[in-house]
């Protein structure tokens, strides 16, 4: 089951081609690598030789940005209730996924449709999109943990531009095994968990994270701090060669198994191309969801 992110103004996805992508910004055009785009670039497309930004990518690892016209060194992008700080990065990402959409729109929907306490849990939560969607929803409390000091300190940032510094949102610079063992002993539980893991990272003490060898204790891990009436149970990935199979048997294994009466969702995330009317895939997803949701099951 795919989903696209079809519901953005301030973002655009206006062409591929090459190994690249051309995207609006709000009114900023950004030229970025893309290794999904293995097609050809249709030169008719003028933009693609009059961006505000082109980043370039090195051979020998990184990149740098060509920076062809003057722009703000950040800019602010909405969606829906939602706005979020969007600055170019020496590794060429801005500080948002404009795909994640697809994801804040279910989260929304189900918290929203609740109509009772939902406590959420997102590890590895980057800049805050999925915490700010939840926190919107009017979640009793999210939870935000993330390892990088200054990707807590953006998502920071986005709460204010977002206008939710009145909501019950936690930011927690730390290692996801390791909070997620000491809220297990603390008897913490959450209603729904979310989490997007990076293929390969290191935590603030220089823990080290490989996601073929432990997503699975993690997930399992997080059983053990799902509530007995959970919501929803979210993964995220953008690591090659990983399958919405595998998510699914994962998820199949682990909470499928403990609360039996719900069904899971697994596929590709992407954005629509305007000039080709086709889709970016841009990721996979699992999700558990529990059948006691209002959320149509597809």
């Amino acid at each position: 089951m795919n989903q696209i992110a079809n519901h953005w103004e301030d973002y655009e996805c206006i062409d591929t081609g090459n190994g690249e992508k051309l995207e609006r910004w709000n009114q900023i055009i950004l030229r970025r690598p893309d290794p999904q785009v293995l097609w050809p670039i249709d030169h008719h497309n003028s933009l693609w030789n009059r961006p505000h930004a082109h980043y370039h990518r090195s051979s020998k690892g990184g990149g740098h940005w060509e920076y062809k016209q003057n722009i703000p060194q950040q800019w602010n992008v909405s969606y829906k209730g939602l706005t979020f700080k969007v600055s170019p990065t020496g590794f060429k990402h801005t500080g948002l996924f404009p795909e994640q959409a697809a994801n804040w729109d279910f989260m929304m929907d189900c918290i929203s449709k609740a109509k009772r306490e939902i406590r959420v849990l997102n590890l590895f939560a980057y800049t805050g999109g999925a915490t700010m969607a939840c926190a919107y929803a009017n979640a009793s409390e999210v939870v935000h943990v993330d390892a990088s000091k200054g990707m807590v300190a953006w998502a920071k940032e986005n709460m204010h531009l977002s206008h939710l510094q009145d909501r019950k949102i936690r930011f927690i610079v730390d290692d996801v095994l390791k909070f997620v063992a000491r809220e297990k002993r603390r008897g913490r539980t959450y209603h729904a968990i979310i989490m997007d893991p990076p293929s390969y990272g290191r935590g603030p003490n220089g823990e080290i994270w490989k996601l073929e060898e432990q997503l699975y204790p993690l997930i399992s891990a997080c059983l053990e701090i799902l509530d007995d009436n959970p919501l929803f149970f979210l993964v995220n990935s953008y690591t090659t060669g990983l399958s919405p199979t595998i998510l699914h048997n994962l998820l199949s294994s682990t909470i499928q198994k403990k609360y039996q009466k719900g069904y899971i969702q697994a596929g590709e995330i992407g954005l629509p191309i305007t000039k080709t009317n086709t889709i970016l895939p841009c990721g996979i997803y699992g999700r558990w969801i529990s059948q006691d949701t209002s959320t149509t099951k597809k």
